[in-house]
């Protein structure tokens, strides 16, 4: 950077550059890296984008990962041709548990009887296609529709709520006896927190995928094909999470309904019900015993039973129950699409990933300060049982109830899981938000990224300009096989060291700069091409042009 742009650099604070950043979808915080060049000697510093998907901590990469999800649901929502399957992995069986399920699974054998207060699912032939079916109007017109479903969790205790009509009452208010306004900080906070049942909502959480796992299993044998989707997990207000699920081809309302209701998932693991070490009557925690190998009581020295050795446990209880079932709630939306309603479509598009960008933690908002008291609680009290209930065999929460977690050693810290389903921000819900079939489109992430830049190279192309290579610093090999490029991630304290290195805002300016000359060389392509003919076709993109000269 020549002097004269130093000195204008530095006329504007570190914010007013952030926010020119956000506004022209530069990435306000880059993981910097020094790249070497092994042919040359040379080096230079690079940013590159945080990859983020959360508007709080940096709301150009989450709006580019939310452009690039609308462009992969979009793509495959009414897809007419059978799509294969991404190279790097095969497709999950109809019939067999999918690669969540837990390990113990495969070597435990249990009986598949179904509960019985859990209604039966119809059987259907099976078909292998993943398209939906085509049906066709008496005016000849032929539609493909497909299904926006939305999945909720039955109730754990009455929350606060809007007033509402009841047949032969009119408009009843809140069960409080208010009649609250659309704004009321309260909607949605349990009108009676102390008998709100938090454990078995924290729980749901916790094995909320499990029971999306099931459900798409129950979808595919009683819709007679190889449903696929493209599902959102989002929290309701009362942070309860549900799924919005975007379903290729159709199935009979009143079967969605009816598998909805069958669905349930059951959670064969050790009692834990209230913690024997960590809590009011024994603060103590298990401790490691390096002569024995494995954790013991700290007051007597008795090893406590290992995963497998409880597990033996219930398998020889004949009346031993699960230790929780999940299931859905009664509340089901169920809406068809067809393919061509454009409008229709792409509002579907819109709606499932809108909160892609926040945490399950800022349902109320971002800053904490902000909350009003009841939605604090609410969190605080969902929170505190989130954080010390297991999420998995291996959880280290296993020893607050005097188990000893799946394949434990002695770095494992006693009722501190490093599985992000325990913090705050998560409530429970530590995994992907995303989930989508494996043969959905027949593309990876990756591969809906290229396509993206593969649009601008195309306009670019088409007006005579040349697209920068975004790979030019790739670890790229030279003749005798060696990396040309080698990265080194930038540690805090090197920029006291000997060599310069960028501070935060040149980096931010250079970035900017770079993404106005690709913006400006994108849209004066566009014009050139325009008058002989449309650019190239990317109506597979959800996205608009401006969106789309970002992805480069």
């Amino acid at each position: 950077m020549n002097l004269t742009a130093q000195t204008t650099l530095d006329r504007f604070p570190l914010d007013v550059v952030r926010d020119l950043a956000v506004t022209n979808g530069v990435c306000v915080r880059p993981v910097l890296n020094r790249v070497f060049d092994t042919q040359t000697g040379t080096d230079r510093v690079v940013g590159v984008s945080c990859g983020s998907t959360l508007v709080s901590k940096c709301p150009p990469c989450a709006e580019a990962n939310r452009r690039l999800r609308m462009q992969q649901c979009r793509e495959g929502w009414h897809r007419d041709t059978e799509p294969e399957a991404p190279a790097d992995s095969d497709d999950v069986p109809d019939d067999e548990p999918t690669a969540d399920d837990d390990a113990e699974s495969t070597r435990r054998v249990r009986s598949t009887r179904r509960r019985q207060d859990a209604a039966e699912l119809p059987k259907v032939e099976m078909d292998k296609r993943t398209v939906g079916a085509t049906f066709t109007a008496p005016n000849g017109k032929t539609y493909r529709p497909s299904m926006f479903i939305t999945l909720t969790l039955g109730s754990y205790g009455a929350t606060h709520r809007l007033p509402h009509h009841v047949p032969g009452k009119g408009m009843v208010p809140c069960e409080c006896g208010v009649a609250h306004g659309r704004t009321s900080p309260l909607l949605s906070t349990p009108v009676e927190s102390d008998t709100y049942n938090y454990r078995r909502a924290a729980l749901d959480a916790l094995h909320f995928p499990k029971l999306v796992d099931r459900f798409i299993q129950n979808l595919r044998r009683c819709a007679g094909y190889k449903a696929q989707y493209f599902a959102v997990v989002e929290p309701q207000k009362r942070l309860a999470p549900h799924l919005h699920a975007a379903v290729r081809g159709t199935v009979a309302r009143d079967t969605v309904r009816a598998v909805a209701k069958a669905t349930y998932h059951q959670v064969w693991w050790p009692s834990h019900q209230r913690p024997a070490y960590g809590c009011a009557s024994n603060p103590d925690m298990p401790v490691w015993d390096e002569m024995a190998g494995a954790f013991v009581d700290p007051s007597t020295g008795a090893l406590l039973p290992t995963w497998d050795q409880a597990l033996d446990d219930l398998d020889a209880d004949p009346a031993a129950q699960p230790a929780h079932v999940v299931r859905l709630g009664s509340q089901i939306d169920y809406q068809g699409i067809i393919a061509d309603s454009d409008a229709k479509v792409g509002k579907a598009v819109g709606y499932l990933t809108k909160y892609l960008g926040k945490a399950i933690g800022e349902t109320y908002g971002d800053d904490r300060d902000d909350l009003h008291p009841a939605q604090l609680a609410h969190m605080n009290k969902l929170h505190a049982h989130v954080r010390i209930l297991p999420c998995s065999p291996e959880c280290a929460n296993w020893l607050r109830y005097g188990v000893t977690p799946k394949d434990a050693d002695g770095h494992v810290v006693p009722g501190e899981c490093p599985s992000k389903a325990h913090d705050r921000e998560h409530l429970g819900l530590g995994g992907r938000r995303v989930l989508v079939s494996r043969q959905w489109t027949g593309k990876t992430l990756t591969e809906h990224r290229a396509d993206r830049s593969e649009v601008i190279r195309q306009t670019l192309a088409a007006a005579g300009v040349e697209m920068e290579d975004q790979n030019a610093l790739a670890t790229q090999t030279d003749d005798t096989e060696a990396p040309r490029f080698i990265w080194q991630p930038i540690r805090p304290g090197e920029e006291r060291g000997p060599r310069r290195i960028p501070t935060h805002k040149e980096v931010l300016a250079e970035a900017i700069a770079t993404r106005i000359r690709w913006r400006t060389q994108y849209e004066q392509a566009k014009q050139r091409t325009s008058p002989p003919g449309d650019p190239p076709d990317h109506s597979g993109s959800a996205t608009d042009d401006a969106s789309a000269a970002t992805a480069a």
